[in-house]
């Protein structure tokens, strides 16, 4: 079975209030990232039809800061899906109610697991890729997955050994070396 991207894709829209602001009295990043997971959930289980877990979120950066009284707009879409698991595209902008300004400040990728009333991984629906747009995502997902399990395999703890070329790229880095 597959469908059609734009029938999971799910939009939130919250007001800033100053008890989600850190110290600095900007809005707080551990609060931007749960509402993120949130409408991640939200996609993945309105894709999958079933209920979802967070397996991995992959880059997070924050651009810009968010002000208390601004509102923000997280919109989500699956990017991929394998056989269990999607990848889910959540994009953050904040907009200024006085002045309009809209404000990208985080795009970040989840990964989530569909899981089935047991709590066993359940089978994912597949997406349908009608634009470029659609395929460009996809194709970037299979090649961050890739590097992740290269990374995962070339640095794993067991079969690691410090080689040279490793001593050398450590020392151009902000660090002492005492090995």
């Amino acid at each position: 079975m597959y469908k059609h991207i734009e029938d999971s894709q799910i939009t939130l829209t919250e007001l800033m209030l100053p008890s989600h602001s850190n110290f600095s009295g900007k809005i707080h990043g551990g609060y931007i990232l749960n509402l993120m997971d949130q409408i991640a959930f939200a996609c993945a289980s309105k894709h999958s039809g079933n209920y979802c877990v967070t397996a991995s979120v992959n880059k997070v950066d924050f651009l810009n800061p968010i002000e208390v009284g601004e509102l923000v707009t997280l919109k989500a879409s699956i990017n991929y899906t394998g056989n269990t698991s999607m990848v889910v595209g959540v994009r953050v902008e904040s907009e200024n109610i006085q002045t309009g300004t809209c404000t990208h400040c985080n795009s970040s990728y989840f990964t989530m697991i569909a899981k089935d009333q047991n709590g066993n991984n359940a089978p994912t629906p597949g997406i349908i890729i009608d634009t470029e747009q659609k395929a460009r995502r996809f194709l970037r997902s299979i090649e961050t997955r890739k590097s992740y399990l290269h990374r995962e395999i070339k640095y794993e703890e067991k079969t690691f050994e410090l080689t040279p070329s490793h001593i050398t790229e450590l020392k151009k880095n902000n660090l002492e070396l005492k090995l």
